[in-house]
């Protein structure tokens, strides 16, 4: 009996870092062999009005602008997509499969590598100053604490 083909999950946010992530991701997943899945979780839609947000997607080369507050929750929905789209191109590879989901990061990340037979989920890890950390959590503490697959995390935090 043929062995399944292992799969790896790339957790992206909207970060500046999020090229390196897909990147090291995407080199962990090269080296396994294995099919590679790009995932986007869009979270609290209010926050994507707020004064917080900015509209840059995270991808050297492809900083865009996505104009979502006039469309709405489809707005949302085909920028994730786009910015998933034009990370499959930097990275070469037109197999890799691309998700969108929508709820909270953490749980979202944990249910679609349960409900995709994730081998190997991988997030970056952002640096937060640490009352930021303590008010709002860690998505990626969060998945690391409830998760029973590897995880790969990506240190994203600029040493200077």
């Amino acid at each position: 009996m043929k062995a399944k083909k292992k799969q790896v999950l790339i957790a992206l946010d909207y970060d500046p870092t999020a090229q390196k992530v897909a990147n090291e991701g995407f080199a962990l997943a090269k080296a396994m062999n294995a099919d590679v899945i790009l995932l986007h979780v869009i979270s609290d839609i209010l926050y994507y009005y707020s004064p917080e947000y900015s509209p840059i997607m995270g991808l050297s080369g492809e900083m865009v602008s996505f104009p979502i507050h006039a469309e709405g929750d489809v707005g949302l929905k085909k920028a994730a997509q786009d910015f998933l789209n034009k990370s499959k191109r930097l990275l070469g590879d037109e197999k890799i499969k691309t998700v969108i989901k929508e709820g909270n990061l953490a749980n979202s990340i944990l249910k679609t590598a349960k409900d995709l037979h994730i081998d190997i989920i991988v997030m970056g890890s952002h640096s937060r100053k640490w009352l930021e950390k303590i008010v709002m959590g860690s998505v990626t503490e969060s998945v690391l604490n409830q998760t029973n697959r590897p995880l790969f995390i990506v240190p994203t935090r600029s040493h200077k």
